[in-house]
């Protein structure tokens, strides 16, 4: 067994695999190799349909090793510790491993622990989550009575901040096709202050949540959860005194306690749990040790080079990026690091390929419609320029939801996994 290559990668999700198959199609005489511990891959952008009911979620599970490039090595183990001095690291079982060049993208891993009542209420009764379990999701949304539907989001990063109101949109438009809709609140609550970063797709958002009376509650951080008496406490979280207003007719039947608490009954309650960088990130050298990106993975968001070890490169989910974590980001961050790494390889300098922060959310907000909002750094609109020429994707558009039931999972399945774009 080899213990030495020339590109080590770790992680075998999106970010992995796109990056080993560029970089094999690019350089077939590169000796690469790819840590990942799991047998199946997730195709987890279509798992906020599954839950809707509208996707099969056998679909978005293919081999892990059908994925791996030809010529690649499956080193089927967990990365443990990282020692960048000697350029090596360590697995669980496999032992060490040393490299020229180290590429990290091992994703982001669910904290459920971290929002108190949350690990016991998961995925049992009326407490759902695509992004743990969509098939659970989509049985609570069958059964759903009536009552309080409440969607919320933690306070911390998440993989597709989109997600937690995507489901949203779906889930009340189910309801009305099922005519519930007029016994149901629709709640939206989300520690931020607005439903979406970038303006030119918050109108849009804005004026559907209006039409169709979904309740948004801004600056609502979930602080704990009692599944027994099925209540969410949320924690108000817009400074200043005075700030916290209920409802005026109170018909979720909040409650106010103490200065700031705020306890919410729910008959469906659908969330993202707390989320953050791997542990084995976490405690690593690789990461910020402090400061508010503690804990991910510390790169230039440009040139997503390490900033202390040159031969290091981090992308996706776990990179310290600020930018929205989603597939469509490391679309465009693999071909960025594949070009550094190469050029390193050529010239010992990394080469004029940057990243300006792309990223897309694909907002589902009904079962035929879609708004593809697509940005870069500092929330500035960022829309491809072929699809803008034909299409308005500020607004809800049937072509749009075809994109991302059908073409979007191809392109990723036949294009990006095989280092095509």
């Amino acid at each position: 067994m080899k213990t030495h290559y020339q590109v080590l990668i770790i992680g075998g999700g999106t970010g992995g695999i796109m990056t080993a198959a560029q970089l094999r199609r690019k350089d077939k005489k590169l000796s690469i190799a790819i840590v990942e511990p799991s047998d199946k891959h997730a195709y987890q952008p279509a798992w906020t349909l599954v839950g809707a009911g509208t996707y099969d979620y056998d679909e978005t599970i293919r081999e892990e090793k059908g994925l791996i490039p030809k010529d690649v090595d499956w080193i089927k183990d967990y990365a443990d510790k990282f020692d960048p001095e000697s350029n090596s690291i360590t697995t669980r079982r496999s032992g060490n491993f040393t490299y020229d060049y180290l590429v990290v993208s091992p994703g982001i891993q669910m904290n459920p622990e971290a929002l108190p009542g949350l690990k016991e209420a998961l995925g049992k009764g009326d407490v759902c989550s695509n992004y743990t379990d969509p098939k659970h999701t989509w049985e609570v949304l069958k059964r759903f009575k009536g009552g309080n539907a409440v969607f919320t989001q933690p306070s911390t990063p998440i993989k597709c901040g989109g997600a937690p109101q995507k489901i949203m949109y779906l889930a009340e438009e189910y309801f009305r096709k099922h005519g519930i809709r007029e016994k149901t609140n629709v709640v939206f609550a989300t520690p931020g202050s607005v439903i979406f970063g970038v303006k030119e797709f918050a109108r849009t958002l804005n004026k559907i949540i209006i039409e169709r009376d979904i309740i948004f509650k801004p600056y609502y951080a979930p602080h704990k959860i009692d599944a027994e008496n099925k209540i969410i406490y949320f924690h108000y979280a817009e400074p200043g005194e005075n700030a916290c207003v209920l409802t005026e007719d109170n018909k979720l039947n909040e409650r106010l306690e103490g200065d700031t608490l705020i306890a919410m009954p729910y008959d469906m309650l659908h969330l993202a749990p707390p989320q953050s960088a791997p542990d084995f990130i976490k405690n690593s050298p690789l990461a910020y040790s402090d400061g508010p990106n503690k804990g991910w993975i510390e790169v230039d968001i440009n040139s997503l080079q390490h900033k202390r070890y040159p031969n290091i490169f981090g992308l996706g989910d776990s990179a310290a990026l600020p930018t929205a974590k989603t597939g469509a980001a490391i679309r465009k961050q693999a071909p960025v690091v594949v070009g550094n790494i190469l050029h390193l390889i050529a010239h010992q300098k990394i080469g004029s390929d940057k990243y300006e922060g792309y990223s897309s959310c694909p907002l589902v907000t009904g079962y035929s419609k879609m708004v593809l909002a697509e940005f870069k750094y500092n929330n500035v609109r960022d829309s491809d320029p072929l699809i803008s020429k034909f299409v308005d994707t500020t607004k809800e558009q049937f072509s749009m939801w075809l994109l991302k039931k059908y073409a979007l999972p191809y392109l990723y399945w036949n294009q990006m996994m095989k280092g095509k774009m």
